[in-house]
């Protein structure tokens, strides 16, 4: 699969933040999506609206940020976070229930992509409904094995909108699982080895599901991309905040596309950190990218 038909694929919750200056467009998969090509490689946000105003406004704005979306139109509303930024810009989400992203529909459409996807990202938030879940699964099944695909899993624990059977799942699953120091601590809690330091839950992590990456944030504390035998350390650039919405998601596609287009995971880290810490110092998650970043 020559790199002009890779696809890279964000799957889950497409969604508005309603922010305290008003809202704009959110959710992992479009955030990463829209990063993606940004780097100029293709890719698709993959989710669910209803066929409500705030459905056809989120579709309106995908399309003046050129995002590329298979997106289907079901009878629940379309999800919205209500977000509250505290004095350190650091988010708190209010994610409200039983929306369309919940109730993401495995159709012929989405089986054809996955016989082009190159990578894919997906979360556990996206999971909390079996619908959704289910489509997510049956898509990594979908995926061609000679495709080679990296399959992240980027964790994202919120609200209590998971448990240890959805991670165990998404973590065999996976090739690459993305998680936060907090998460980290968390999941090591609900698998039962808590009294170890980060570094060595992480490598228990990548050996017992067989990983080829983990990559750990820690905040201002850096950063770490684990592979069998490696590890690379990145530092947190100090930068002004204006918000960290997104950021994360930023980080996760800056990494997958320069592993797509051939740098080593040292280089690649370097990038993705990059474009967390400018993303981070703009307001809301899909600010343009500059020249010397995606270059």
């Amino acid at each position: 699969m020559d790199n002009k038909n890779k696809v890279v694929v964000g799957m889950g919750e497409a969604l508005w933040d309603v922010l305290p200056e008003g809202k704009k467009i959110g959710g992992a998969p479009a955030n990463f999506a829209y990063h993606v090509s940004q780097f100029g490689l293709r890719s698709r946000a993959v989710s669910a609206i209803g066929d409500d105003a705030l459905g056809a406004e989120l579709i309106d704005n995908f399309k003046r940020k050129d995002i590329s979306y298979l997106i289907d139109t079901v009878p629940y509303p379309t999800g919205t976070v209500q977000v509250e930024i505290d004095q350190a810009g650091i988010p708190q989400y209010e994610i409200k229930e039983n929306v369309a992203w919940d109730n993401i529909p495995f159709t012929d459409k989405l089986e054809e992509l996955a016989k082009e996807t190159r990578a894919v990202c997906f979360g556990s938030l996206a999971q909390r409904n079996v619908v959704s879940r289910e489509t997510i699964n049956r898509f990594l099944d979908s995926i061609p094995a000679e495709n080679d695909p990296l399959v992240v899993f980027d964790i994202n624990l919120r609200q209590g909108f998971y448990n240890k059977e959805i991670l165990c799942n998404s973590m065999e699953r996976c090739n690459i699982l993305k998680i936060n120091d907090e998460e980290l601590v968390t999941v090591s809690r609900m698998f039962g080895y808590p009294g170890i330091d980060l570094q060595d839950k992480c490598w228990i992590l990548l050996g017992k599901y067989n990983l080829k990456m983990l990559i750990l944030t820690c905040g201002i504390n850096g950063s770490y991309v684990f592979t069998p035998g490696n590890v690379s350390f990145q530092p947190t650039p100090r930068v002004e905040v204006a918000d960290t919405v997104g950021a994360g998601d930023s980080f996760t596609a800056a990494f997958i596309a320069s592993i797509l287009k051939g740098l080593p995971v040292a280089d690649a880290h370097r990038k993705a950190v990059e474009t967390s810490a400018y993303v981070c110092t703009q307001q809301g998650a899909m600010p343009v990218l500059p020249a010397e970043i995606v270059s």
